[in-house]
């Protein structure tokens, strides 16, 4: 069993957590290997600490649940660390 600093799923409410905050660089690294196309096994062995090989289940929920987080961010998540409710208008 893993001892990673994160949870199994990330938050899934609609505002920023303190629990977002403080995992905001583990999220560009997701977004930055999903969009160099890297495997996601590897991926959550690197930047969640968890090994696919042993825990394939958890390791692939975490992966696609903190990914999912780290593109609510772009779209959401933003505003909030810049001091607005709601995104700006683009």
């Amino acid at each position: 069993m893993s001892t990673s600093q994160f949870e199994d799923r990330a938050p899934e409410v609609s505002q920023l957590t303190a629990y977002d905050e403080s995992h905001l660089v583990a999220y560009l690294r997701l977004l930055d290997a999903d969009s160099d196309g890297a495997d996601w096994r590897e991926t959550t062995a690197a930047i969640l600490g968890v090994d696919a090989a042993v825990e394939p289940q958890r390791a692939k929920e975490m992966h696609d649940s903190h990914l999912a987080r780290a593109r609510w961010m772009t779209e959401v998540g933003y505003a909030y660390l810049l001091g607005s409710e709601r995104p700006l208008k683009r």
